[in-house]
């Protein structure tokens, strides 16, 4: 199916209603004050339930009509067309010619013969692949894998980059409070060689298990460290006489130590992995769209098949969600205009996601590749440049370290920064402080936080509290109007983190789609790569490669080879 240009957003009629709707805000003067005031429903027409989240958009800088522009330009851009192209498996990747289909990764196995894309039953094969990352699961969790030695599994340690890193690590943090079978999992990405070394050195190789996340089973940096991974295990096994050093007691060390998510059996092989301990996906997975694939498989073991069973239905409830709910009500949708209306409208640069929950510490760094991997571009999906700015800059960290770092520029700075406020009503580690709920002073002050950035303080209000000094009445006076969304729900739970995924997956799907983008290739990760094959030779032996180097290149390496010990 050929996929139509991309309709420029900023020529239809919905978008020259939202500039006439954003010039009377500004010509009338932006004030959630007077908002709230006027209209003493506000915060219940403008909050929302999906699944078992809660959000509350009513600190926004919108009314409860924006809602209704922001949905008739989803209809000026055939958002709806976008969603049905995706869920139904047409290329709309189309500088790489691939389907986007993350959304069958968690799909019920009722839906198997239902969605076949490119002659491929996707959920069939999804579940025949899980099915087999379950049962393997479940021998690493009850003690019937075995290392080398004969001992039960301690330490899954994942090594993969990228979306191959950042999602199950990003997950592994959230959920921890549910490992429960005596495994731990640790991640490792980073070429640095201290990633590796920090990461294993306190670990009994005996009891370590690695599962090597390459779809291609070529990426760089992840293969160095695979390599590094095992020579370190065969090294500190022979050290420590649990093998004999022959090349048959590495084989077998380096088949019960390490398994590989990856499609490329060969090469797998090649590296002494058994291909029966190999798990698969599909091109149509993008990297950063793929933590509940086979990239999973981490989870899936020290979390166990149930949870990440749920972990899947949670994301499946929103997909459903999306994909059925008007846009006029369909937060998700609104969520994706609304950061649409603050880049392209307001002008706002970056996007502050503030989880109040120490489990999500990793959920900002996973957001940032989710969103500006994929919308981080210049050009549309049919070549053509785009036609307004596009991409934001996502970043935060948990609450309430960011009210002691950074939220003084979010509070009284001169840049717009819409944040997302994420917090849970129950805690996995309920605490009192004498006759203080702990938890409950942590969401005390989520609310106070975003209470503040939406109502400010006036001069007067600095007065009345007893300022006398005029000269400091300025510095503390808060503007307010400080765009903010509150998402609540009931826990953390493998559900409701699949469920929050889900819901960044589709705003960005709604932003790329405004933009005219593919959001789901990620050329400008290319030329980086192709350059340090370049120059790699050039830092240490390879002159002809040094003199081929621009002269600040050249400068930097100099530096290098005189000062290497």
């Amino acid at each position: 199916m050929a996929i139509n240009p991309p309709i420029d957003a900023t020529q239809t009629p919905a978008w020259a209603a939202l500039q006439k709707h954003y010039d009377e805000l500004q010509s009338e003067g932006i004030s959630l004050r007077k908002w709230f005031a006027e209209d003493p429903q506000r915060a219940e027409k403008l909050s929302f339930q999906a699944g078992d989240l809660y959000f509350d958009l009513s600190k926004n800088l919108i009314k409860p009509e924006t809602l209704q522009l922001f949905a008739d330009l989803a209809k000026d851009i055939k958002l709806d067309e976008r969603i049905k192209q995706q869920y139904t498996g047409v290329h709309i990747n189309n500088t790489e010619d691939r389907a986007v289909l993350h959304t069958a990764l968690r799909r019920p196995v009722e839906d198997e013969g239902k969605y076949i894309v490119d002659g491929q039953d996707t959920v069939k094969d999804v579940h025949e692949t899980l099915d087999r990352i379950y049962a393997f699961a479940n021998k690493v969790r009850s003690g019937e894998w075995k290392g080398v030695t004969g001992k039960t599994i301690k330490t899954v340690v994942n090594i993969g980059i990228g979306g191959s890193d950042l999602g199950p690590n990003m997950a592994y943090e959230a959920l921890k409070a549910y490992a429960d079978a005596g495994i731990s999992a640790r991640y490792v990405s980073n070429i640095d060689p201290t990633d590796l070394a920090e990461k294993t050195k306190d670990l009994d190789p005996e009891t370590t298990l690695f599962i090597i996340v390459s779809k291609t089973f070529t990426t760089l940096e992840t293969l160095t460290n695979a390599r590094c991974a095992r020579t370190w295990l065969l090294d500190t096994l022979k050290a420590q006489g649990a093998i004999d050093g022959s090349e048959e007691s590495k084989k077998d060390a380096v088949k019960k130590h390490f398994v590989a998510v990856s499609t490329a059996l060969d090469k797998v092989e090649a590296f002494g992995i058994d291909p029966t301990n190999a798990f698969g996906f599909w091109n149509w997975v993008g990297g950063r769209y793929s933590v509940d694939s086979a990239v999973g498989t981490s989870l899936a073991v020290v979390l166990g098949p149930e949870r990440f069973e749920d972990f899947l239905r949670g994301f499946h409830t929103i997909d459903e969600y999306f994909a059925t709910t008007p846009f006029e009500k369909n937060v998700v949708a609104l969520m994706g205009l609304m950061n649409v209306w603050y880049v392209n409208f307001f002008k706002a640069a970056s996007h502050a996601v503030l989880p109040y929950n120490q489990y999500l510490h990793r959920f900002p760094a996973y957001l940032q590749q989710l969103t500006m991997e994929s919308n981080g571009k210049s050009v549309r999906w049919d070549g053509t440049p785009v036609t307004t700015e596009t991409g934001e800059i996502f970043w935060g960290e948990p609450g309430t370290n960011g009210q002691h770092a950074f939220y003084q520029l979010i509070h009284q700075g001169t840049r717009l920064i819409p944040a997302d406020f994420i917090a849970f009503v129950n805690t996995k580690n309920p605490t009192k402080d004498g006759d203080q709920d702990v938890h409950e002073l942590f969401l005390g002050n989520f609310l106070a936080q975003t209470k503040a950035l939406a109502f400010g303080k006036t001069a007067d209000e600095v007065r009345a509290d007893g300022e006398t000094r005029e000269d400091v009445v300025p510095a503390r006076v808060f503007t307010g109007n400080r765009p903010t969304t509150s998402i609540l729900g009931d826990d953390l739970t493998p559900f409701a983190l699949g469920e929050l995924i889900a819901l960044y997956e589709h705003i960005t799907l709604v932003e790329g789609t405004v933009w005219g983008l593919d959001s789901y290739d990620q050329w400008g990760v290319e030329l980086g790569k192709v350059l340090a094959k370049q120059i790699t030779p050039a830092i240490s032996q390879d002159d002809d490669a040094l003199a081929a180097q621009d002269q600040s290149t050249q400068g930097l390496i100099k530096f290098y080879r005189a000062h290497r010990r």
